[in-house]
């Protein structure tokens, strides 16, 4: 019997070798695959983990911005306050001096100069903001997960301070010049204008459009210029200031703000920081209707958006009212105008497009 058996298996060698080999090469493949699927499901845990955590990062950092904004609303108000201030002139008023009419005059122009430019250099701020703090967000999340095995970081405290120092441009000179740009715009617009002549909510709202259409692009002398001027001084003014004995972190720094110039010449931002505005005009003059309201009278029903349209105020009555909305512009405490403008989906696609452009490993070389 075993003979036989031996015989069989001799007469059929190939097949056995065959099989054996083919059974060897299943388990090897088998064991291949198991170990593929496994590293697979492993990449692919470690890629929903990070990007988990890159989310978490982001949105993190967006709470960041908002928190930021509001802290720098009062800085921005003292500023504007400090360069148009009108209390000097209303105090005058009281007086009763010979020259009151010239003393109103200006206090037309200085009011509805400051009331623009608070709706300007806030709505600056709320993008500037989102784009330096997306930008350093994207490095910080890159310092903290690629560069964690003790590489020199991306973005050291040093840089991060010199780099976020540059909003003082628009608290600074930036907002001096825009001052200086609107100021003229609203004397053209609002000068002839009588102090005695009635406006009505339309007739404001086409002089507001009016002097953005100036300060926007028929800037005088400074026509060449867009807006993100006012955000951040120009690069060989920058280059100038740093040109001898340049760190390491002073070389990172210029960087830094080289590729926030690029972002803020971009089509993407010109169209966010429009929608900002047009928001921010917009609520302005809502603010400003509520001044526009028809007496209310027992048998007159609750005032209509349509019946505003009939209402309109001696310009001398609009003056104190715009001229205090800066108050509300630019205030710390969460209003409709700053909510409004954190909300726009826009800003928060644009912020979200910054940080993954700076967070991505694959930028660290660029």
């Amino acid at each position: 019997m075993l003979s036989s058996t031996w015989n069989f298996i001799k007469r059929h060698k190939r097949k056995f070798i065959f099989a054996g080999v083919f059974a060897g090469g299943v388990y090897l493949l088998g064991k291949y695959a198991q170990r593929k699927l496994q590293e697979m499901q492993e990449r692919e845990a470690a890629e929903y983990i990070a990007q988990a955590r890159r989310q978490f990062h982001f949105e993190s950092n967006q709470r960041t911005c908002n928190m930021t904004v509001l802290s720098m609303l009062p800085t921005l108000r003292e500023a504007i306050i400090h360069h148009l201030n009108t209390e000097s002139l209303t105090a005058l008023l009281k007086s009763k001096p010979a020259n009151k009419v010239e003393i109103w005059e200006d206090l037309k122009i200085i009011s509805f100069t400051r009331s623009i430019v608070a709706v300007y250099s806030t709505c600056m701020l709320v993008v500037l903001l989102r784009v330096q703090l997306n930008i350093i967000g994207g490095y910080l999340y890159l310092d903290n997960s690629v560069t964690k095995n003790g590489t020199t970081p991306l973005a050291p405290p040093e840089v991060q301070q010199q780099y976020l120092s540059s909003i003082q441009h628009l608290l600074g000179d930036g907002l001096i010049e825009l001052i200086t740009v609107v100021k003229k715009a609203v004397q053209e617009a609002l000068g002839p204008v009588s102090l005695k002549q009635s406006l009505s909510l339309q007739e404001l709202e086409q002089h507001l459009t009016q002097i953005r259409r100036l300060v926007e692009n028929d800037c005088g002398s400074l026509k060449h210029r867009t807006l993100s001027w006012y955000m951040m001084p120009d690069e060989e003014n920058t280059l100038a200031d740093q040109a001898s004995g340049l760190t390491e972190n002073d070389i990172t720094t210029i960087k830094l703000l080289n590729e926030t110039r690029d972002m803020l010449d971009s089509p993407d931002f010109n169209t966010v920081l429009n929608i900002c505005l047009n928001r921010g005009f917009s609520r302005f003059l809502d603010n400003m209707a509520e001044f526009f309201r028809p007496p209310q009278q027992d048998s007159t029903p609750c005032s209509t958006p349509d019946s505003l349209s009939h209402v309109s105020l001696p310009l001398a009555k609009i003056i104190p009212i715009a001229n205090g909305q800066i108050h509300s512009i630019c205030s710390e405490i969460p209003s409709h105008f700053v909510q409004d403008l954190l909300m726009i989906d826009q800003v928060k696609e644009f912020a979200a497009n910054v940080y993954e452009t700076f967070s991505s490993p694959l930028d660290l070389q660029k």
